[in-house]
């Protein structure tokens, strides 16, 4: 029998998934600062040490102005930030 008949199919999971980690909108209107980067969020405890990517979703309300600095954002995440009169640079 060919060597890939009798090897287990267990799929593919990607090793880089667990390092790209999301942040919901109501996790960053609780951190007492107005600027927020990774290293923000890692201080807090919201991501892991091995996070190399931050992505904030919209998941509850922002009520004031942050300024969110290498860290991206959904469509309506972002739109909510810039709502409340902060800003997303990428």
């Amino acid at each position: 029998m060919p060597l890939q008949r009798r090897l287990p199919k267990r799929g593919f999971v990607s090793l880089t998934n667990a390092r790209n980690v999301e942040v919901r909108l109501s996790e960053i209107n609780d951190l007492p600062v107005d600027e927020i980067d990774i290293l923000t969020l890692i201080q807090a405890n919201l991501v892991s040490q091995h996070a190399l990517s931050v992505k904030v979703v919209l998941s509850g309300e922002i009520l004031r102005k942050v300024i969110l600095k290498g860290i991206d954002a959904t469509k309506g995440a972002k739109a909510a930030i810039e709502a409340a009169g902060g800003s997303v640079s990428a």
